[in-house]
């Protein structure tokens, strides 16, 4: 490859569990991205220090040293990937990657070495395990001999780990030759200050930096006190105590309500915490948007000019989602996101919809959508392979024609369906999915003559009609009629249209118009008088009066029939031969179910044989208006 090397299935160790994802090393650095997004690990070439090799259980495992102390650990790479790497990495970084050897020994008995923010355990040359710094609280001595290191709880790592490492115990004798004590201090002292230097302040991060009590958070539910402190967060509840490290926080989102007296501020996390069996990748916290707060930063001059330059400042005074966004960005580093330029008919940041029978708001992002409260659900710009504009599922014609739903289809064949959304959100929500390059699928042509649901939806007349109805008459033919339809006349076999008409070519358009043909065939063809419908529609009061039914000419040519009616006539007798209980309305409904899942290529018989049939028509209607205009008859002509 010219820019660099990629590699599959490269997992990244640490306490978070093995996460597998994508590993790029280039001439810029190295990047490492994991499987199914989220966390994102970006190493220029200019900060790495040192990389070195060791032969682990089943692949080898590639370590990368930075300027900030930190470490980096890549393993599941094979025996041959290492000659290669080893030779890009000195092209491009000028730094020879070193090889250790993994002791297998067992021995628990060894020496320490510090590096950065890494300690390793060596029994003899050999490394027995590392552990990192930054994942310890606080260490202690016990005892004269003794140094103890306390890991943070995380309950991120409890995503992916049943065990955690809580604690580590070494044991240093006085005649240590490594740590040589003194009168006033003895070995283990020794170890216990080198170690102290690279943990968090010392071990002083245990006091809060700022404090937020009382705070309603959604997700997971509850009233909690909220301590920041300097490399983790706290939440604190009555029946839940949850701690989160920084390093978890993959970006803040800090999204208002639309003419409500509440903001949202919501944390993203990669691992997600774990209460019971539920993982939570969103904490959703809702804050008061006009209580006014004010905060005295717990730092001291010296950490604020070294650590948090820039980044943090003494005290804080404002609107309380303010002060809390703000400390946490500073104290995570993590990115945040506020609301796009996308504008509400109301001049809201979000339009109502409902995901999952839950009411809520959906935000539309400069790099992707956020649905909130319940159930939080982020979906980025990248991940979409297309979304599409569908009537409301829900309701008569009056209803569904003041709403509609966003369906979105995911690259990995996951959707998302938000309804009951106004259709006057239509013209800013289609502008600002357009202006992001995402596919529209019911776009029509593509050159702006969109049908069915998308004219019907940018009408701005209230009281127009059902955009259902508007789609049967586009998918009717391109000459329709002023002609009102006559009374149908059911036939034994006939069944009605898919229950969901998310495909154009599977709506009961297509049922629409067969049906009308065989009913106008049938009475053509028998001295029966037809049978009248049992329920008709009451027409609104001061509305026109209804027009005198048109003769429909009998030696007019059939309809074409969509894709749907082709499969229906194909696969109803083996649904009725399989389920002999269900009756016509249900097995038209498992028709409609099995329609929408079958993909473009498992369709495309169905659309070939419409395809043929449509052109059948075309020929037929051209030879028969030219009779009808050489005749100069008009009765039942089209």
């Amino acid at each position: 490859m010219t820019d660099g090397h990629h590699f599959n299935n490269i997992s990244l160790g640490g306490r978070g569990g093995g996460n597998p994802g994508q590993f790029k090393l280039y001439s810029g650095g190295l990047a490492w991205k994991k499987q199914g997004g989220g966390k994102i690990i970006e190493v220029d070439k200019a900060d790495i220090t040192s990389v070195t090799w060791m032969r682990i259980p089943k692949s080898y495992q590639l370590s990368v040293g930075t300027r900030e102390g930190l470490s980096y650990r890549f393993f599941g790479f094979r025996e041959q990937d290492v000659s290669s790497l080893t030779n890009f990495i000195q092209k491009s970084t000028g730094i020879t990657p070193e090889e250790k050897q993994l002791s297998i020994s067992g021995h628990n008995w060894g020496g320490i070495a510090i590096n950065g923010n890494v300690l390793c355990f060596n029994v003899g040359s050999k490394e027995a395990f590392e552990v990192s710094l930054a994942d310890v609280s606080q260490s202690q001595m016990q005892g004269k001999t003794d140094v103890v290191l306390e890991f943070h709880v995380d309950d991120t790592t409890g995503a992916n780990e049943k065990d955690s490492l809580m604690d580590l115990s070494f044991h240093v004798p006085t005649s240590n030759t490594q740590f040589v004590g003194d009168e006033h201090r003895t070995s283990a002292q020794m170890l216990w200050q080198a170690i102290s230097v690279q943990i968090d302040g010392g071990g002083s991060s245990e006091t809060a930096v700022a404090t937020f009590d009382g705070i309603a958070i959604l997700t997971p539910r509850g009233r909690y006190s909220v301590e920041l402190h300097q490399s983790f967060l706290r939440l604190q509840g009555q029946a839940n105590d949850f701690k989160i490290q920084y390093s978890s926080i993959l970006r803040l989102f800090v999204l208002p309500k639309s003419h409500n007296p509440h903001t949202f501020v919501v944390i993203t996390l990669d691992p997600p915490i774990r209460k019971g069996q539920t993982l939570y990748p969103h904490i959703v916290i809702q804050f008061e948007t006009e209580t006014v707060v004010e905060r005295e930063l717990t730092l001291s001059e010296e950490v604020l000019a070294e650590k948090y330059k820039d980044r943090l400042e003494s005290s804080y005074r404002g609107l309380i989602h303010e002060v809390f966004s703000m400390v946490l960005r500073g104290l995570s580093g993590a990115k945040m996101t506020r609301p796009s330029t996308f504008r509400s008919c109301q001049d809201g940041y979000a339009v109502k919809s409902s995901l999952k029978a839950e009411d809520g708001l959906l935000y539309p992002l400069e790099k992707g959508f956020f649905f909130l409260p319940k159930p939080p659900t982020l979906i980025p710009h990248e991940e979409i392979e297309y979304v599409e504009f569908e009537r409301h599922g829900a309701g008569g014609a009056s209803i569904s024609s003041h709403y509609f739903d966003l369906l979105i289809k995911l690259k990995n064949d996951q959707e998302h369906l938000f309804r009951n959304i106004q259709r006057n959100e239509y013209h800013n929500l289609f502008n600002f999915i357009s202006g992001k390059h995402i596919k529209i699928l019911n776009l029509g042509d593509g050159q702006g003559r969109a049908g069915g649901v998308t004219a019907v939806l940018q009408s701005t007349d209230d009281d127009s009609v059902d955009p259902h109805l508007e789609r049967i008459k586009n998918q009717a033919g391109n000459e329709e009629s002023d002609e009102e339809d006559e009374d149908f006349v059911a036939d034994k076999d006939d069944s009605g249209s898919p229950t969901d008409d998310s495909d154009e070519d599977g709506s009961d358009a297509s049922l629409s118009g067969g049906e009308k043909e065989k009913s106008s065939k049938k009475e053509a063809s028998s001295s029966k008088p037809p049978v009248k419908k049992k329920q008709k529609s009451v027409p609104d009061e001061g509305s026109q009066k209804k027009k005198p039914k048109k003769k429909k000419d009998p030696n007019a040519p059939k309809r074409a029939i969509a894709p749907f009616m082709y499969f229906s006539k194909a696969e109803r007798a083996n649904i009725k031969s399989s389920n002999p209980e269900l009756a016509t309305t249900e097995i038209a409904k498992k028709l409609g179910e099995r329609w929408q899942k079958m993909s473009a290529e498992e369709r495309q018989p169905y659309i070939e044989q419409s395809q043929v049939d449509k052109q059948r028509y075309a020929e037929e209607s051209a030879a028969y208006r030219g009779a009808t205009t050489q005749q100069g008859s008009g009765d039942g002509s089209e």
